[in-house]
C-alpha cells in the first residue's frame, strides 16, 4: 500500500484529535473529488512498518490525547489497500484499546465484498459512498455531499 499524507495531529477528520492517513488508490475517481492526488495506485510513497509503528506510537502517546485513527484516502478499502489497511485496524484495536477508528469510503456499505467487510468489523465508524458534485453540502460534517452516509458502530 501507498500513503500520501500522514497527520499525527488532526481535529478536520472525525470527533476529538486525531491521527490520519490519506492512502493512495480509488477506482470511483469522483468528479469534484477534493484529492485527485491520490487516486493512483502507485503514487505517494510506500506504507512501512515503520509508518505503522509510528501511528501505533502517536496513539498511544500521553502528551498528546487522541481519540483515534482515521483512514481516507484515495480509498482504503480499495483491493489493493485491503491487507494493509486490515492489518493496520487490527493492530490499533488490539494495542489501542481505547481509540476509535473512522474510515471514509467510496464503496457503499450494501456492496462491500467479504475482504473490505472483514476491514468495517474493526472500525467505529464508516462514510460510505461516492462524492457527488450535484449533491454537494458544505454543511455537511465529516462528509462532502448529501448521498454519502455515516454508520457508527459498537
Amino acid at each position: 500500500m501507498n500513503y500520501h499524507k500522514y497527520y499525527p495531529v488532526d481535529v478536520i477528520n472525525g470527533e476529538g484529535t486525531r491521527c490520519t492517513l490519506f492512502v493512495s488508490g480509488c477506482i470511483h475517481q469522483c468528479r469534484g473529488c477534493y484529492n485527485q492526488s491520490t487516486w493512483r495506485i502507485d503514487s505517494g510513497l510506500p506504507f512501512t512498518e515503520d509508518d505503522e509503528q509510528r501511528i501505533i506510537d502517536d496513539l498511544n502517546d500521553k502528551d498528546i490525547k487522541r481519540q483515534g485513527l482515521s483512514l481516507s484516502g484515495g480509498d482504503p478499502l480499495h483491493p489493493a489497500n485491503i491487507l494493509s489497511v486490515l492489518k493496520l485496524v487490527k493492530r490499533v484495536k488490539s494495542e489501542c484499546p481505547n481509540k476509535d477508528i473512522w474510515l471514509w469510503t467510496g464503496y457503499e456499505k450494501a456492496c462491500l465484498s467479504l475482504a473490505q467487510q472483514e476491514v468495517i468489523a474493526y472500525i467505529d465508524v464508516l462514510i460510505d459512498g461516492k462524492f457527488e458534485k450535484h449533491l454537494k453540502d458544505p454543511s455537511l460534517k465529516w462528509r462532502g455531499s448529501s448521498n454519502q452516509v455515516i454508520y457508527r458502530f459498537k
